[in-house]
């Protein structure tokens, strides 16, 4: 009975008119997608490259290509995927807080909106065009993975996949538009569920093979125990909320008497998603990036040897990283001075909490420390799956890197396990997946059906004889 259920439920989503053209118009979208993603760059040793991204899967290279969903490992016309997309978007978030002509912009509503995302645009243009060309640099001085050298293939790559990532972000757009929303997010969740396949083929391969020894099947059952534990603690951190207790006085209106309800003010732990996860990450890979050009240099080589991925001080930047835009991200998206105007101008209180800037202050210290419970939720979440799969490398500490050289070398240099199995995927995937539900299910019940959660219930609406 259960089961029927739920398909009922599923089969309600085709059943709505506008809501199956928005589902079916997000998965064309996604698979005009993946079709791009086996359209190989013109130019290129695809089977040379494949080796190299395989040899070094565990570096950045390996977190790069998650985001492109494989695509830069072929060097496809999405090899840049949406990073160029997020990096823009970063870039003009932090300056909305220190310029103030932006600033400014971005308090005008929807008009100022649409000019910051116009701007966005031709920002990751310029920043794929950069990328592509450092691409097509770097390929040529590798040695084997071009076919023909020269300025004809550095023009014609630049070309490509700066086309390829201004198009996927229309693609993004149009999802979020006209889709099922969430639209950049969508594309980041298809490239990495594409290559959990792949994950689990290697991951057979390592038990077939005995990979690891006598520990090959208690580290296989470790593995998979940790990560449905991963996933059951993702979903369970991500619908938890604190809960302000709200009271609304009575008011009389004209004849009627309003107000006099109680309620509450919803703070979700975790406001700001994955996108911490994924800024922090979005950073940390440029000077990984740029680690190939300076390798060889005296004073910058050894830094940015210190920052691959892996490294202590990667993961102390990384959990940094985290934690800041874990805050920036609330800062944008909920304004404590506004919702205590709002309470106060419908005769809202909290009780004990005086109406005005006491009641904004006490909402923003309820939000400052459930941002730090959120924010080291994603470090957890984040660190732990991946210290199994490249190992914590302690061993790499400039002072105290004798004492931890006994350390087994599955601690320090992990299970060697696909890069897919990341806690940083399956965060994206888990959050994305619930995000993409929860809209799904506010369709339904808008429109008078049932959602997919027992708590979603069915709203009446007025009867037609």
């Amino acid at each position: 009975m259960a089961e029927v259920a739920i398909f009922n439920k599923l089969a309600n989503i085709f059943r709505v008119p506008d809501l199956r053209k928005r589902v079916l118009f997000t998965l064309g979208l996604l698979a005009v997608y993946r079709i791009g993603g086996h359209i190989p760059t013109p130019g290129i040793n695809g089977d040379r490259l494949a080796q190299f991204f395989e040899q070094n899967r565990g570096s950045v290279l390996g977190f790069v290509d998650l985001f492109s969903g494989g695509n830069l490992r072929r060097l496809t016309i999405f090899a840049l995927g949406i990073m160029p997309y997020i990096t823009a978007s970063i870039i003009l978030q932090l300056l909305t807080v220190v310029y103030e002509p932006l600033a400014k912009l971005q308090k005008e509503g929807e008009l100022g909106r649409k000019k910051i995302t116009q701007w966005t645009r031709y920002l990751t243009v310029i920043l794929s065009a950069v990328q592509s060309f450092g691409i097509a640099i770097s390929l040529e001085k590798a040695g084997d993975f071009v076919n023909t050298p020269g300025p004809g293939f550095i023009l014609m790559t630049m070309l490509t996949l700066t086309t390829g990532s201004a198009f996927i972000m229309w693609l993004g757009e149009q999802i979020t538009e006209r889709g099922i929303g969430n639209g950049m997010s969508l594309l980041i969740f298809a490239g990495i569920v594409v290559g959990l396949p792949r994950g689990v083929a290697d991951l057979y391969q390592k038990a077939s093979t005995s990979a690891w020894g006598v520990f090959t099947a208690p580290a296989i059952i470790m593995l998979l125990v940790l990560m449905i534990a991963v996933v059951a603690f993702i979903v369970y951190v991500e619908r938890s909320e604190r809960r302000i207790p709200v009271q609304y006085a009575k008011r009389v209106v004209g004849r009627k008497v309003m107000g006099g309800q109680s309620t509450h003010l919803p703070l979700r732990v975790n406001a700001g998603g994955v996108m911490p996860v994924i800024f922090a990450s979005s950073i940390l890979a440029l000077p990984q990036m740029l680690g190939a050009a300076f390798h060889n240099n005296k004073v910058i080589g050894p830094l940015l040897d210190a920052m691959r991925w892996g490294e202590p001080l990667y993961t102390l930047l990384y959990c940094l990283g985290i934690i800041f835009f874990a805050y920036f991200y609330i800062s944008i998206v909920f304004n404590p001075n506004e919702v205590a105007d709002n309470m106060r101008k419908w005769g809202g209180f909290i009780p004990g909490i005086r109406p005005g800037k006491r009641t904004s202050d006490f909402i923003n210290d309820v939000l400052t420390r459930i941002t730090l419970v959120g924010a080291a939720y994603l470090i957890l979440i984040s660190l732990i799956p991946e210290w199994m799969i490249a190992g914590i490398k302690l061993n790499h500490l400039p002072l105290l890197g004798r004492v931890f050289e006994n350390l087994p070398t599955w601690v320090t240099n992990g299970l060697g396990v696909n890069f897919y199995f990341g806690g940083t995927s399956l965060l994206i995937v888990v959050g994305v997946a619930m995000d993409t539900v929860t809209q799904i299910e506010a369709q339904l019940i808008m429109r008078h059906y049932d959602g997919f959660t027992p708590k979603s219930g069915r709203l009446r609406g007025r009867r037609t004889w």
